[in-house]
């Protein structure tokens, strides 16, 4: 019998959460005021909250969700592995067939140059590890001073205690004493906020004069490494032009320093083809994968690095002594056949070529809303994308901050019944899972453009726009 004076279930969760969780990148206070807004299902695009609301996914869990919601191959794939072997070592040469097979697929999909995998258990770790590999590599090859890094302005390469001063966004340095003294930036190759924006050959030779600059400041014998995301996601899903990639590929090796792509968010599909490297023939030295990998069913991602980058560590250390990094989770076998299932579905399944044909129909309702008095801007590659709002399109200036815009606009598309990234800068963030039909992306845009008219009916919004 319940006793008369428990809660509901969903206030018991709310009080519990608002008492006990803390939450990822949140104001700790605030969220204990607001409390949590809890999902409780989801299937193929759409999820379905504590209280019955019914909300179209368009921006897959966190980049993550590919393959959409309930996809009953990969939970079986995950329930079997569990019954037959739920955890397995990767310590002490012990290994799992998952483990294995995953590694030699990943190798088959991804740049060629790239042949050794070590598996983690997501973005954050990835981008950890390949930090300290770099540092391995270098002290190898006897330059022990290549210890300074360099990433794009806006770039996010997790919040680990180095990759969140890689990252360069103020919220993931303030109180962490970030960044290091050894993690430098170059500006973002952003067409929409730079001079050259307009003609991509300029924007890409600012780029790669800005990275010879900050080199030749640093020394190249002090520099380990360049890290970029081919599009930067948490940045503001910041597009650069065609050939920005191999550009800044080019000039590392001119350098004499490593590049490092993060995929974490571009890579399974998500720009098109499996990796946004793919597009510009970009092989990196190393690579690091998340998100899309188990499609966010199970925890997992992949640093993966060259035959050379690889040797330079095996060889450099003495005979016999281990590579002293490692996880209790790596290569988990349950997150590994998750993945192997995933992988299997984005090209038997059909789920890539889906997202590759659906992705024309992303970028024309994305620019048809050019149109709207609060869109500055429309930018996407593939099915990842976003809108800027500006206040004045000719001067492309923002709104206060004092407005408060960016929670607001998140809870009017909610109410509207749909799930997307609200920036805190104004722009809104896009990546719909790669299964979505047609008839989901009309949803999806009528949605969108009733979420912007009804923020634009506003009144202090509407007072703020220029003329």
């Amino acid at each position: 019998m319940t006793h008369p004076t428990a809660l509901p279930a969903h206030a018991a969760l709310d009080a519990i959460d608002r008492a006990h969780l803390i939450h990822p990148v949140s104001p700790w206070r605030l969220h204990e005021e607001r409390g949590p807004t809890v999902l409780a299902s989801g299937r193929g695009s759409w999820l379905t909250d504590a209280q019955g609301n019914e909300l179209l996914d368009a921006f897959a869990g966190l980049w993550c969700v590919n393959v959409g919601y309930g996809q009953e191959s990969v939970v079986q794939a995950a329930a079997e592995q569990m019954r037959r072997l739920p955890y397995a070592t990767g310590y002490f040469h012990f290994s799992s067939e998952p483990a294995i097979r995953l590694a030699e697929k990943l190798v088959q999909v991804s740049p060629a140059a790239l042949t050794r995998v070590y598996l983690t258990l997501g973005g954050s770790e990835s981008v950890d590890a390949a930090v300290r590999f770099i540092v391995q590599y270098w002290n190898a090859l006897g330059k022990p001073s290549k210890k300074h890094f360099i990433s794009l302005e806006r770039g996010y390469h997790g919040s680990s205690s180095t990759g969140a001063g890689l990252t360069a966004l103020p919220v993931f340095h303030r109180g962490f004493d970030l960044p290091l003294p050894t993690q430098h930036y170059i500006p973002s190759p952003n067409p929409y906020r730079h001079a050259d924006g307009a003609d991509p050959q300029a924007l890409i030779a600012a780029s790669v004069a800005a990275l010879r600059a900050r080199v030749d400041a640093l020394g190249a014998e002090n520099v380990a490494a360049f890290f970029c995301e081919p599009i930067q996601g948490s940045g503001g899903v910041i597009v650069p032009p065609a050939g920005w990639l191999k550009a800044m590929r080019d000039a590392t090796r001119a350098l004499g320093i490593l590049f490092v792509v993060d995929e974490v968010i571009t890579g399974f599909g998500r720009t098109g083809p499996m990796f946004a490297c793919e597009a510009e023939g970009v092989e990196p030295d190393l690579m690091t994968v998340a998100k899309g990998l188990t499609a966010g069913y199970a925890p997992m991602g992949a640093t993966l690095m060259t035959e050379a980058v690889y040797a330079a560590i095996a060889d450099g250390a003495p005979a016999g002594m281990p590579i002293g990094h490692g996880a209790t989770y790596s290569a988990h076998p349950v997150s590994a056949a998750v993945a192997l299932e995933v992988l299997r579905l984005y090209k038997e399944g059909g789920i890539l070529a889906n997202g590759q044909r659906m992705g024309p129909v992303f970028a024309a309702g994305l620019d048809a809303l050019q149109s709207h008095p609060l869109v500055g801007n429309a930018r996407h590659r593939g099915l990842l994308g976003a809108l800027e709002l500006v206040s004045d399109k000719g001067s492309k200036r923002g709104f206060d901050a004092r407005l408060g815009l960016a929670d607001r606009i998140f809870a009017a598309g909610y109410r509207n019944g749909l799930v997307f990234r609200s920036f805190g800068d104004q722009i809104l963030g896009f990546a719909p899972a790669l299964t979505y039909s047609q008839d989901e992306f009309a949803q999806m845009f009528e949605r969108l453009e009733k979420t912007l008219d009804d923020v634009l009916a506003m009144p202090d919004v509407r007072a703020a726009l220029a003329g």
